[in-house]
């Protein structure tokens, strides 16, 4: 199944200049959780925000500077290659940024959102869901508290 699993402002804003405006806890603790021993796809750019590569995972990077390199990591040209190189009988997630989730969105089974109860600015946007094609199967919402500034709810989406 191809996943795609983001942390999401209220109006769609994954983050600006390349970092997340937001601090969640929890939220990372999830990502951690359900992305271990997976295949994890991602821009570039998302790969270098992160300051060394995500234990457990096999990261595959798309990106369209032709020598780049990142040890360790398959390096592919776009998303089809990308998804080609993944197990088919194991979940695989889609994990940013905002031009590799809309490239990633017509392949997708299903979405792990983190709805951040709150509107950023930002330059990095989650492409919106269409109601029609998508069904919220679960909605957990979570209360601000000392280590979490915003209010925030889990959301999982799947095709209908």
């Amino acid at each position: 199944m191809i996943v795609m699993i983001a942390a999401v402002a209220e109006n769609n804003t994954l983050g600006k200049n390349n970092e997340l405006i937001w601090h969640l806890p929890n939220d990372f603790k999830r990502f951690k959780s359900l992305t271990s021993g997976h295949h994890i796809i991602m821009g570039r750019k998302t790969f270098e925000s992160f300051p060394k590569p995500l234990p457990n995972r096999t990261h595959i990077i798309i990106t369209r500077q032709k020598e780049y390199h990142a040890e360790g990591c398959i390096i592919v040209d776009s998303i089809e290659k990308a998804l080609e190189v993944c197990p088919k009988d194991q979940d695989t997630f889609i994990i940013g940024g905002g031009e590799i989730y809309t490239l990633g969105l017509p392949f997708t089974d299903k979405i792990e959102i983190t709805r951040v109860h709150h509107s950023f600015e930002g330059d990095a946007r989650f492409p919106a869901i269409n109601e029609s094609e998508w069904k919220i199967i679960v909605s957990e919402f979570n209360e601000k508290d000392e280590k979490h500034l915003y209010d925030y709810s889990y959301q999982t989406f799947v095709r209908k």
